[in-house]
């Protein structure tokens, strides 16, 4: 994959963690297949099994916080192969049990090593990579985690033919895998303490000197950020239920999420996001998304709906790479992990909220109704980006650390 930047490369250290996560990508395709097991191997009722997933998703919000801080205080490489190594242990740990209470203690373990590798990993992209390059940097990142994403859907389709046990075992395999290449390959981990300059995004002579929770700066970017990852979560909740409403084989799932990571990878190569101003791409990708969302909601065809995907996968490569980019251009050094651990917490809250708004709007407004109203949230943040943005460079913002923020990608 050809990746052009501004200063036209990409760091060898990019490309050894957009591997080495491409690896373990590859094998996370037992999370699906968790209830199912829980149900057939262990007789939890649905209920049951209900309740045991949503405390694996409460589980992971935890587990990115101890990312962000683990990335920061131990660091990055040491984070990153902990939080594979403990999804490993845990993987295993379900593989092996035979009785419903030790499966259930491994899913919460799971829950808490989930997420441990996801700031430290986002954090090490951002330190190695200048502000101008770190949108095409995460945008490589999130290509190639889709692309990965396809081969996993793969084999699992190959491998839930023999016993569900399997799964966990092979993406045991593949996390220790990840977790090796990742403590052989990447570069030893460097102190960063309180003295610290901060990140080129901020600049500034002072270091971090209190809770990323009290940057307000961070905090509009978390709810900006959990809006969105809403909107993403519910396409892939609720296009699996749109299709069955409208008719159409269950195979177009995974159709439509091909097309969808086809899509995230050529984009990266056909389009040169990286010279817009961050807020512009980010109206620009909502714009697009909306588009997607309008046109789910007159489709009725398969063909349609890949259309709609078409559009609403450009709008996350605007949207993906430039809310990464902000996170970690707010932070300081010695601080970015958890900035970018607080910032993901979108995603949790998001995979919360989903299935609830989803499901709500489903029964109440119809497929329409529910794409329909998701568009016009896309839309309303797309006009809100010029405030966005005034308000991230406003230097009365707490947590501004004596610089002038860069809002350019």
């Amino acid at each position: 994959m050809s990746v052009v930047t501004a200063s036209g490369r990409i760091s060898r250290t990019v490309w050894i963690l957009v591997a080495a996560r491409a690896v373990n990508k590859i094998g996370a395709f037992t999370l699906p297949f968790l209830g199912v097991v829980l149900t057939v191997e262990f007789k939890a009722s649905l209920s049951q099994t209900g309740l045991i997933l949503a405390v694996f998703g409460a589980a992971t919000i935890p587990s990115r916080l101890l990312g962000g801080q683990l990335a920061d205080r131990l660091g990055r490489r040491r984070t990153i192969v902990l939080g594979l190594t403990g999804c490993a242990v845990a993987q295993l740990w379900i593989a092996l049990s035979h009785a419903l209470w030790s499966a259930v203690l491994a899913t919460v373990l799971l829950g808490l090593a989930f997420e441990i590798y996801e700031p430290p990993s986002q954090a090490m992209i951002a330190d190695v990579t200048s502000p101008e390059d770190r949108p095409a940097a995460y945008g490589l990142y999130s290509a190639a985690l889709a692309g990965a994403g396809v081969l996993a859907g793969l084999l699992a389709a190959a491998i839930s033919h023999w016993d569900l046990r399997w799964l966990f075992v092979a993406d045991a395999v593949t996390c220790l895998s990840c977790a090796t290449l990742v403590a052989l390959a990447l570069p030893a981990d460097v102190r960063r303490d309180a003295g610290a300059g901060v990140d080129t995004g901020v600049e500034s002579g002072r270091g971090y000197d209190g809770s990323a929770w009290r940057d307000r700066r961070l905090l509009l970017l978390l709810a900006s950020g959990t809006v969105f990852a809403t909107i993403y979560m519910q396409l892939v909740v609720g296009i699996p239920l749109t299709l069955l409403e409208q008719g159409i084989p269950k195979s177009g799932t995974g159709v439509i999420l091909a097309v969808s990571a086809l899509v995230l990878i050529v984009a990266q190569r056909l389009l040169r996001v990286q010279k817009l101003d961050d807020f512009r791409s980010i109206a620009i990708g909502y714009v697009l998304l909306a588009a997607g969302l309008l046109v789910s909601a007159v489709a009725h065809t398969l063909p349609v709906f890949l259309l709609a995907s078409v559009l609403w996968s450009l709008g996350d490569l605007f949207l993906l790479t430039r809310y990464l980019t902000q996170a970690s251009g707010l932070a300081p050094d010695n601080a970015r992990g958890r900035y970018l651990a607080i910032f993901g917490l979108s995603w949790g809250i998001a995979t919360t909220i989903a299935p609830l708004t989803v499901t709500q709007l489903l029964e109440t407004a119809g497929p329409r109704g529910l794409w329909l109203t998701s568009a016009a949230v896309a839309l309303v943040l797309a006009i809100l980006q010029p405030w966005v943005k005034r308000q991230v460079a406003d230097r009365r913002t707490p947590g501004r650390h004596g610089g002038r923020i860069a809002t350019d990608g």
